[in-house]
C-alpha cells in the first residue's frame, strides 16, 4: 500500500493543478480510510457469526456429500434416519368436486381386472380414477379367474367391499351391481372393449365416454395398467386414497396376517421380510439360467411355452442387464454383506421355490431363523390354501409390517409394497441392484469377504429405500408415489441433531399443506380443463363411437404380467 500511495502522490504533485489536486486528494484519502475501517469492522462481525455456525455448515456439507456418494459412512440398515421428516398426503383439494350421484352419472362402468392379486390391485385403483374421469358410476370390479394362478375368489372374498364403497363415496359413486331396471331396459348387452395400455385421460374422454353415453353400461376388459402413469396431482392423490386406504382386506385375512406379524415380533424385536419370487413361472418368464444344467433348461423351457409370444432371450445378456432375480443364496450373501447378522429373523414370502429345500439350504445356512406363513400358521392357514390370492394377501400384510422389506424381482407385489412403504413413512425397502451385483457375485471368490462386503454396500447405494431416491417421473407411480409423499414444513430449519433431511424433488410443503394433514384441504390444479371441456362437448353431441375397441391395440398382450 505504501508504494501505491507514494506513486499516487507523486503523480498528482507533478500535475499542473497540483494545489487543487492535493486538496481533492486529502478528501478522497479520508473517504478511503473510512471505508477501510468500516470494512474491517464488518469482517470482524461476520467472522464471529461464521465461527458460531461452523458446526452447522460442517453438518450440511457432510450430509450432502453423503447423498452424492462421496462419503462412504455406513447407514442404518434397519431404518432411514430421514424417514421421520416425511408423511403421506392424500387429501383432496378444495376444487375437487364431490362425486356425481348415480342417477346423474354418465352410465355404469364395469371393470374386468387381469392377473394375480397385486396386478389386479393396480387395475382396481385405476378403475376408480377412470370412473372419476368419465363421471361414471363404478360397479365393484370383477377379479380375474382365468390367469395363471387360477383363483376363483371374488372381490368380497379378498377386500372389504363395504369399506371400499364408503371410503370413496366422496370421490366416486360405487355400486355392487347394475340395477335390474337398467339391465331390463337395455336393448343390447353391455358393450365390451379393451383400451390401450397407459392411455391418457383424454383418450377415455374422446374414445370411451361417447360409447358409455350411448350404451349406458360399458365393460372394460383385461384392465391392468390401462391408465397413464403421469396424471394431474388430484388424480394421483385419488390413486393413493384407493390403494393405501380404500382397498382393505377382509377381516379374516387381516386377523391372520396380524397374528403372523405378532408371532414374528415375539420371537425377534425386528425382522426382515424377503419376497424371493423364485417360483418356476417367474424363472421361466425371465429367460434366465441359474446353473441347474440341462434339467433346468428343459423344465423352464417347457413352462415358457405357455407364453407363445415371448421372444428368445440370451440368459447371459439378461443377467448383465440386471433382469434376472437373485438366487436365494445370493440374496443371503447380499444381506450379510450389508451388515445383517446370522441371528436375524427372516420371513420368506413366496410360493413354491424352484429346486425346493436344495435351493433354500444356502440361505438357511446364512440365516438359520427363517420362517414362512406355513411354519407360523398350520391349522389356521388351511381355509386359505385353495386360494392363491388370499395367501398372497397374507404375505402382503406381513411384508408390509416388517422392519425391512427385501424385493428380489421388480414385479407387481414388489412395486406395490415399495410404494406403500414409502407412503407410510419410508420404511426400509431394499431392492437389489441386480445389474451391478450379478458381476460382483461372479467374481466373489477372487476377493476376501471385507472387500466383497464393501463392494456390495457401494452397489446398493440408491437402492435402500431412502427418501432422496424418489423422484417425480421415476418408474411407475405405484412404486414411486411422489405426489402423495410430502416433506414436513418445519424442516426448512435445522433439526435438533444439526442435520437437514434430503428434500424430495416433488415438494417443499408449506404450513398450509401441513394443516391439510389435520383435516384441511390443499388447493391444487384439478384436471386438464381445456381438454376436458372439449372432449365433453364432443361426447354430448350425437355420441361418436370408435367401433371395436380392440382395433387400437397393436398386438395381443400376455395373460400374465410378472
Amino acid at each position: 500500500m505504501g508504494v501505491w500511495k507514494g506513486r499516487w502522490l507523486s503523480t498528482n504533485l507533478n500535475h499542473p493543478n497540483a494545489t487543487t489536486t492535493t486538496t481533492a486528494k486529502s478528501v478522497s484519502w479520508s473517504v478511503i480510510c473510512g471505508v477501510m475501517l468500516f470494512g474491517l469492522g464488518l469482517i470482524s462481525l461476520l467472522t464471529g457469526h461464521v465461527a458460531s455456525h461452523l458446526d452447522w455448515y460442517s453438518s450440511r456439507r457432510s450430509l450432502y456429500s453423503a447423498l452424492d456418494g462421496s462419503d462412504r459412512e455406513p447407514i442404518d440398515i434397519w431404518k432411514s434416519q430421514y424417514s421421520k421428516y416425511y408423511y403421506g398426503c392424500k387429501e383432496r383439494g378444495r376444487h375437487f368436486h364431490p362425486a356425481v350421484r348415480e342417477r346423474k352419472s354418465n352410465g355404469y362402468l364395469l371393470i374386468a381386472t387381469s392377473g394375480g392379486l397385486n396386478q389386479q390391485r393396480t387395475g382396481i385403483t385405476d378403475a376408480v380414477v377412470v370412473a372419476r374421469i368419465l363421471n361414471a358410476t363404478l360397479v365393484v370390479p370383477e377379479l380375474d379367474h382365468q390367469s395363471f394362478w387360477k383363483d376363483d375368489s371374488d372381490f368380497p372374498n379378498i377386500f372389504d367391499v363395504n369399506w371400499f364403497i364408503t371410503y370413496l363415496a366422496k370421490d366416486v359413486t360405487i355400486v355392487k351391481r347394475v340395477p335390474d331396471k337398467i339391465m331390463r331396459s337395455m336393448e343390447k348387452p353391455p358393450y365390451t372393449m379393451r383400451v390401450p395400455r397407459k392411455s391418457e385421460p383424454e383418450y377415455y374422454l374422446d374414445q370411451v365416454l361417447p360409447i358409455l353415453l350411448r350404451r349406458r353400461v360399458l365393460q372394460l376388459t383385461k384392465f391392468d395398467y390401462r391408465l397413464a402413469n403421469d396424471l394431474d396431482d388430484e388424480l394421483q392423490k385419488l390413486r393413493c386414497r384407493v390403494n393405501y386406504h380404500a382397498l382393505r382386506f377382509t377381516k379374516p385375512i387381516r386377523e391372520l396376517g396380524q397374528r403372523l406379524v405378532m408371532r414374528m415380533q415375539k420371537m425377534a424385536g425386528r425382522f426382515i421380510a424377503v419376497h424371493l419370487r423364485f417360483e418356476p413361472d417367474m424363472l421361466a418368464f425371465s429367460g434366465c439360467y441359474f446353473g441347474g444344467g440341462e434339467r433346468e433348461r428343459h423344465e423352464l423351457g417347457e413352462i415358457r411355452k405357455r407364453w407363445t409370444t415371448l421372444p428368445d432371450l440370451s440368459p447371459d445378456g439378461e443377467r448383465k442387464r440386471g433382469k434376472c432375480p437373485l438366487t436365494p443364496h445370493e440374496v443371503g450373501l447380499m444381506l450379510r454383506a450389508l451388515g445383517f447378522t446370522n441371528d436375524t429373523y427372516l420371513y420368506v414370502a413366496s410360493g413354491e421355490i424352484y429346486g425346493g429345500d436344495e435351493t433354500m439350504q444356502p440361505l438357511k445356512d446364512l440365516f438359520p431363523n427363517i420362517y414362512t406363513k406355513e411354519m407360523l400358521a398350520q391349522e389356521e392357514l388351511k381355509p386359505f390354501l385353495p386360494f392363491s390370492s388370499r395367501l398372497a394377501a397374507i404375505d402382503y400384510i406381513v411384508c408390509d409390517e416388517s422392519n425391512v422389506f427385501v424385493t428380489n424381482n421388480n414385479g407387481n407385489m414388489a412395486k406395490i409394497l415399495a410404494g406403500r412403504r414409502r407412503y407410510m413413512g419410508h420404511r426400509r425397502t431394499i431392492r437389489p441392484n441386480a445389474k451391478k451385483l450379478s458381476a460382483l457375485f461372479m467374481s466373489r471368490h477372487e476377493m476376501d469377504w471385507n472387500t466383497f462386503a464393501s463392494k456390495v454396500k457401494a452397489c446398493q447405494r440408491g437402492f435402500m429405500g431412502e427418501p432422496d431416491e424418489m423422484r417425480p417421473g421415476r418408474g411407475e407411480f405405484h412404486e414411486y408415489p411422489s405426489t402423495c409423499v410430502c416433506e414436513k414444513p418445519f424442516m426448512d430449519d435445522l433439526s435438533q441433531d444439526g442435520i437437514r433431511p434430503p428434500k424430495l424433488v416433488a415438494s417443499n410443503v408449506t404450513m398450509k399443506a401441513y394443516n391439510a394433514m389435520n383435516g384441511g384441504n390443499e388447493e391444487s390444479v384439478v384436471l386438464r380443463k381445456r381438454s376436458w371441456r372439449r372432449a365433453k362437448k364432443s361426447a354430448k353431441g350425437h355420441g361418436r363411437g370408435t367401433g371395436d375397441g380392440h382395433k387400437s391395440i397393436s398386438k395381443e398382450e400376455h395373460d400374465v404380467n410378472i
